[in-house]
């Protein structure tokens, strides 16, 4: 292998990289050629860890959530994510549109409307009447809830055990690095290989899941525009341009590229936002926002270990459950993107505190996410009409973006945006902002998972980003073309079973920073301005 990479002309670990980009070509080529029992493993796979590891998922990311809040708070929360003396690379804005725009920024773009509206007309607590006031409520509460703090605490932990144990001790910028106190050099091994591996295939899944909801919700936004048919091949279209903006932006780097496409596109978002509440009901609006601080808080404990233990459920033919379809699936899915989003927000965290770092990453995106789905859910819902007497004053008009959510998620968007002014504008402007989301969640995915193969901060020759540029549009591409489904079913699947051993891997990140942080405690001796690493 290292003499390939060598004539290849590769500055990597020829193992990591050569066997990650084999199974993953392999999966791609079973799926081609034997798609229906690859599809019925990941079927059965998924029935199971839904039926038998739901209630693990759900108590998991709390735990985490906890953990990250106590370490922020202790005393520890002063301990630097670098060489002793070291400051912040950028500040505070462009650090947050970074993690932002590499994270979650599609999906508040694809979810903003659509998932509101989905509890709104089809409640998952019980006793919940749909279209009410309480159905409302509850909808934002739980949309918020799947992408406020729970999210990012997938995100922090992760990103926190990268930033102290690569950015303080000088470890290989790998998954396996977060382990040293555990495998000790055994990081440098197999078993450390194989912890990389596992990131990288599940990096690379994740985000194609990701790209492939962006490049249906193009799809959508151009069928409205301009009357085209949002077909399979019009999404491989977007995908093949797309993936070439985002190979470019991989090209000219993390400065030049990521950062100022995240500036860019955070930017456009929040004039988006803006303009839905100056030119929708702004009171109400304004009000919402307000109150949705105070459900989000008031609903959160309950919603946080809420498990539906008493629903009805056949995993076995297709009925996951809501927390199947919804909270697990969410929590599974977002869980292999750790790895990405952790090392980006580690690689761009360089001499931030602990608590700067935990409190920052938590709190800044969920409380823009919240803002987001308050005007956002919040107008939809007052467009679809709340309670009965209103819905029978609308008249035909009540109900009209839930009908755009049963017929096409994707769509539920750009017929939000038809009750706007300037429609065509906005909706034009809509579409560029899924698509600059769609190439900075490419390229910065793309940059980690270089760094995962290389083990250095600064990414390896251009031939390697662009290749694995190319293979996340490439796997989301073939996703699309072999499923011909919006919500790419089998890669949902595929995410759901791909999801837990990253899950277990993250929970034991927890253990490994606990005696990383009782080193601090017995050992202030610093090399080069670094803690030693000692037998831990």
């Amino acid at each position: 292998m290292e003499n390939l990479a060598r004539r290849l002309g590769l500055k990597t670990d020829p193992v990591i990289f050569f066997i990650s980009a084999g199974l993953a070509a392999l999966f791609v080529l079973l799926l081609i050629a034997v798609p229906e029992p690859i599809g019925d493993i990941f079927a059965v796979g998924r029935a199971w860890v839904v039926t038998n590891l739901g209630w693990f998922f759900i108590l998991g990311v709390n735990v985490w959530l906890g953990f990250l809040i106590w370490a922020a708070a202790s005393r520890h929360g002063h301990i630097r994510l670098g060489p002793k003396g070291s400051e912040p690379e950028y500040s505070n804005l462009s650090w947050f549109t970074m993690l932002f725009a590499g994270g979650i920024g599609t999906v508040l773009m694809f979810w903003g409307v659509a998932e509101p509206i989905s509890h709104f007309q089809k409640p998952p607590l019980p006793g919940v009447e749909p279209y009410s006031e309480q159905a409302a409520k509850d909808a934002i509460s739980i949309a918020i809830y799947h992408l406020g703090l729970h999210t990012w605490a997938i995100f922090t932990l992760p990103g926190l055990a990268f930033a102290y144990f690569i950015n303080r001790y000088d470890l290989p910028v790998r998954v396996s690095s977060v382990f040293y106190p555990l495998l000790r050099e055994g990081v440098h091994g197999p078993v450390g290989k194989a912890i990389d591996i596992v990131a990288i295939l599940g990096t690379i899944f994740g985000v194609a899941v990701s790209l492939g909801l962006g490049s249906s919700q193009i799809a959508a936004g151009l069928s409205e525009l301009f009357g085209w048919d949002a077909s399979t091949f019009l999404k491989i279209m977007i995908l093949a341009v797309l993936t070439m903006v985002a190979v470019g932006s991989i090209v000219a780097g993390l400065d030049s590229g990521v950062k100022l496409l995240s500036n860019i596109n955070i930017g456009m978002a929040v004039l988006l936002m803006l303009f839905v509440l100056v030119t929708g009901s702004t009171l109400f609006l304004l009000r919402g926002i307000v109150e949705t601080a105070g459900l989000y808080l008031q609903n959160l404990p309950r919603l946080a270990f809420w498990n539906d233990m008493l629903a009805n459920r056949n995993p076995s033919n297709g009925d996951w459950g809501w927390q199947g379809d919804w909270t697990v699936f969410y929590w599974a899915w977002t869980v292999t993107w750790s790895p990405f989003i952790g090392l980006f927000v580690a690689r761009i965290s360089r001499g931030r505190t602990i608590r700067e770092f935990v409190f920052g990453v938590l709190l800044a995106p969920t409380a823009f996410t919240l803002i987001w789905f308050s005007i956002f859910g919040w107008q939809a819902i007052g467009f679809d009409g709340i309670g009965t007497a209103a819905r029978e004053a609308m008249g035909d008009q009540a109900g009209e973006i839930s009908r755009a959510v049963a017929e096409s998620i994707p769509l539920a968007l750009f017929v939000f945006l038809e009750h706007f002014p300037f429609t065509l504008f906005v909706q034009g402007v809509a579409i560029i902002i899924v698509a600059i989301f769609f190439a900075t969640s490419s390229d910065s995915a793309s940059l980690v998972v270089d760094m995962l193969c290389t083990g250095h901060a600064k990414p390896g020759p251009v031939r390697q980003r662009v290749f694995w540029g190319l293979a996340e549009g490439l796997v989301a591409a073939m996703l699309i073309l072999l499923t011909g489904d919006t919500g790419l079913t089998a890669l949902q699947q595929v995410i759901t079973v791909v999801g837990l051993p990253i899950f277990v891997l993250v929970c034991m990140m927890i253990p490994s920073l606990v005696r990383g942080f009782k080193l601090e405690d017995i050992d202030n001796v610093s090399v080069n301005g670094r803690p030693k690493l000692r037998d831990f």
